[in-house]
């Protein structure tokens, strides 16, 4: 079986193809109930649930018609519960925009053949096989199982079948009319019988307004409604006055008209005794205004009971709906109605309403269609990021492995040897210390004895001697001490001058690389004209012979004075090696050492933002409470930016008077003027600083390090200014322990 939806210009879509797609399916359907009905996607048929269902559209639409067809109590509830929620298009089989159409159905007849269907339907009748009675009193219509009307009186339903048999109207197929003729003579011929033992005093039951009233009346839009002949009350002044709308809107929705406002109308002599209700804009709107209408019709207080002139006095309230004559009046009401509404019929309405549902449904599938390529897009481009991105994870990874393995046996050695000097440290602090307390308890003991006799004073100075003279030996271990300090300068001045001694060992191996490349010249010089000789000694030359014996010796000399330099170059290099290695050990341990000193001579994290530039510009820029949380994530954008290798706002420019050219920032980078533009100066000096000093200092690894620097200058500081600094703040720190 083949469903499809069919819209108002005629375009089918296959609803099983839609139904390959679980997203445009599901979107289409609850956008769909959406416009039509204000319900959402989760709407009861029956006995299911359309979104439960949503992924088996062709069952659900199969189990819709045969609960239709069969008229079943649930679906016959469904539809006298919410059929005042759905526009009239959707009351005709679902509705004109959205029509299930199946192989199983037929089409349309010609004028012709009409007489010979409606033959075929008559005889089902007779037989039995299309029921039409209910009860004995009741009777529904076989050929309009949609109809929200689920029965009829006898007369109720021969009238209607008699009108759309007879109609002209384009909208009537022909098995519709053909159909429906057949009803009126079965009803007119077998069942007239019936018609005599309904009881008279027994009342047709109301239809809805909306399917019983002219499809084609103009009405004005917005739906309102007209009261007249309110009562009004003379002022002093001599104007009129009235109660206020909202009275009577209360009286009208405790009624169940539900407006949203009752507006009564004033003009120069005062209230005029006329009042506009204004209801909803939608189908319910329209229901409540026609049965506003009808009530007031039925009690004989409706539009034509206002306008006839003969009869009793008229009393109490009148009321309508406002139609093309009201709109078109010229007096108070007619201008209200005219500046806030115009003029539409029931079936304008529908059209419109049909349109926006199928340009809603082609957008809805174009956004589908739209998305789906988004997705495949972005799923391509996840792949490749995520394969370039696990390489550089493994790349990274390695490198990191093979740093911590570095890092961890430097921090041993390290460690190691700052324990034992804590040890000892601590060792000869806890031996001062003794030895202080037990002067300070001698000389107490010394100045009791002093009180008593003379003797006693002889043995205190002789105690205080002794004291002293120890005291005298604590002067020899401080100043032991000093020389140790003055020894520990000098090896750090003499790795400094080792490490000019270095410099210049660098200045004289180029000097002897200059000379090796000058010796292997030479040499590859005399091997050309020893080659050349030989060959001209072959004329027995005795002066060629010795010349060519003479080159050949001086070759040799030249060769081994090249083996010596090479021999010593490797050991030149060695050397340097392992004194590079020492002092970068050295450098490290200061850096560890030295982490949150804020002397002069400290560590800097190079290529670290800094985070004050942004908080002043962004406490500008917006509120307080939301300046805390708008810095964290702008830090953390950036510092993502900054860790990308792929983003290198870097040009090179080549410098005046110099060949070589260098690296500055890329003042057009979009990233950057864009910071700049939007939180200024501050911020984007920051990041540009950051960027400087990370393309310095790690341009391969893009993470922050740690650097010696000197704080005071803002420069990196060299390993002398360290070692200089830390042997300072350890005197300072045992000259106090000495004063304590």
């Amino acid at each position: 079986m083949n469903y499809e939806c069919v819209g108002e210009s005629g375009q089918k879509v296959n609803l099983h193809e839609i139904g390959k797609n679980r997203l445009s399916l599901t979107v289409l359907i609850d956008s769909w109930f959406s416009v039509t009905s204000d319900w959402g996607s989760s709407v009861w048929f029956g006995s299911f649930d359309i979104h439960n269902c949503i992924f088996n559209l062709a069952s659900t639409l199969k189990l819709v018609r045969r609960e239709r067809e069969r008229g079943s109590s649930s679906f016959r509830h469904y539809r006298r519960l919410h059929h005042r929620h759905l526009p009239p298009p959707l009351l005709n089989k679902m509705g004109s925009t959205v029509v299930l159409s199946s192989d199983e159905e037929d089409s349309d007849i010609s004028d012709s053949e009409m007489e010979e269907y409606g033959d075929k339907i008559y005889l089902s009748l007779k037989s039995g096989k299309l029921k039409v009675k209910l009860s004995p009193h009741s009777f529904t219509c076989p050929c309009c199982p949609n109809k929200k009307k689920p029965s009829f009186q006898y007369k109720d339903l021969l009238q209607h079948a008699s009108g759309v048999g007879k109609s002209n109207s384009d909208k009537r197929t022909a098995k519709e009319k053909a159909s429906h003729r057949a009803l009126a003579k079965y009803l007119q011929q077998d069942l007239a019988d019936d018609s005599q033992a309904e009881p008279s005093s027994k009342r047709r039951k109301t239809g809805d307004p909306i399917q019983d009233c002219d499809q084609d009346e103009k009405l004005v839009c917005p739906w309102k409604g007209v009261v007249v002949n309110i009562p009004t009350t003379k002022t002093e002044n001599g104007r009129t006055a009235g109660e206020s709308g909202s009275k009577l809107r209360d009286e009208y929705i405790q009624r169940g008209f539900n407006p949203t406002r009752v507006r009564t109308l004033w003009n120069h002599w005062g209230f005029s005794g006329t009042a506009i209700v204004e209801f909803n804009r939608d189908w319910n709107g329209l229901h409540n205004a026609l049965l506003f209408d009808k009530a007031y019709l039925v009690d004989g207080h409706g539009k034509k009971d206002w306008l006839r002139k003969d009869g009793p006095p008229k009393s109490g309230l009148y009321a309508w709906i406002a139609r093309a004559d009201d709109y078109n009046g010229n007096n108070i009401i007619g201008e209200d109605l005219r500046k806030k509404g115009d003029l539409k019929t029931i079936a304008e309405v529908t059209e419109e309403e049909a349109r926006k549902q199928q340009k809603l449904v082609q957008n809805l599938t174009q956004l589908v269609e739209e998305k789906k390529k988004g997705v495949k897009e972005i799923e391509e481009l996840h792949s490749a990021k995520s394969k370039e991105l696990k390489e550089k994870l493994e790349e990274k990874e390695k490198s990191l492995q093979k740093h911590n393995s570095e890092l961890n046996a430097i921090q041993e050695r390290t460690m190691g040897h700052v324990n034992k000097i804590f040890a000892d440290h601590e060792r000869l602090k806890m031996q001062l210390e003794l030895e202080k307390k037990k002067l300070e308890i001698k000389g107490v003991e010394l100045a009791k004895r002093e009180a008593h006799n003379e003797t006693e004073r002889k043995n205190l100075a002789e105690d205080l001697q002794e004291n002293a003279s120890k005291n005298s030996s604590l002067e020899l271990a401080s100043m032991e001490q000093q020389k140790a300090d003055e020894e520990v300068k000098k090896l750090a001045e003499n790795q400094r001058r080792q490490k000019e001694e270095l410099h210049e060992k660098i200045i004289r191996l180029e000097r002897q690389r200059d000379q090796k490349q000058m010796i292997e010249l030479e040499i590859e010089r005399l091997k050309g004209e020893l080659n050349v000789k030989k060959h001209m000694g072959s004329d027995g030359d005795a002066e060629i012979v010795k010349e060519v014996e003479n080159i050949y010796k001086g070759l040799t000399e030249k060769e081994e004075e090249l083996a010596d330099l090479d021999k010593f170059n490797q050991t030149l290099i060695l050397r340097e090696r392992r004194t590079n290695d020492e002092l970068q050990e050295a450098r490290k341990e200061l850096v560890n050492i030295m982490k949150e000193w804020k002397q002069n001579i400290g560590v800097k994290r190079m290529g670290e933002l800094v985070t004050k530039p942004f908080m002043d510009a962004l406490q500008q820029k917006y509120c307080q409470q939301d300046v805390e949380d708008r810095a964290i994530d702008v830090l953390q954008l950036w510092e993502d930016y900054l860790k990308d290798p792929d983003w290198h706002p870097f040009k090179r420019i080549k410098l005046e008077n110099q060949e070589r050219e260098m690296e500055v920032i890329d003042d057009r980078d979009e990233k950057l003027r864009e910071l700049k533009d939007d939180l200024g100066d501050g911020p984007y000096n920051a990041v540009t600083r950051a960027l400087l000093e990370i393309n310095e200092y790690n341009p391969s690894g893009r993470y922050i390090t740690t650097e010696l620097w000197n704080l005071k200058e803002d420069r990196k500081a060299t390993l002398e200014e360290g070692v200089t600094c830390l042997l300072d703040e350890w005197e300072k720190a045992k000259r106090k322990r000495g004063m304590a």
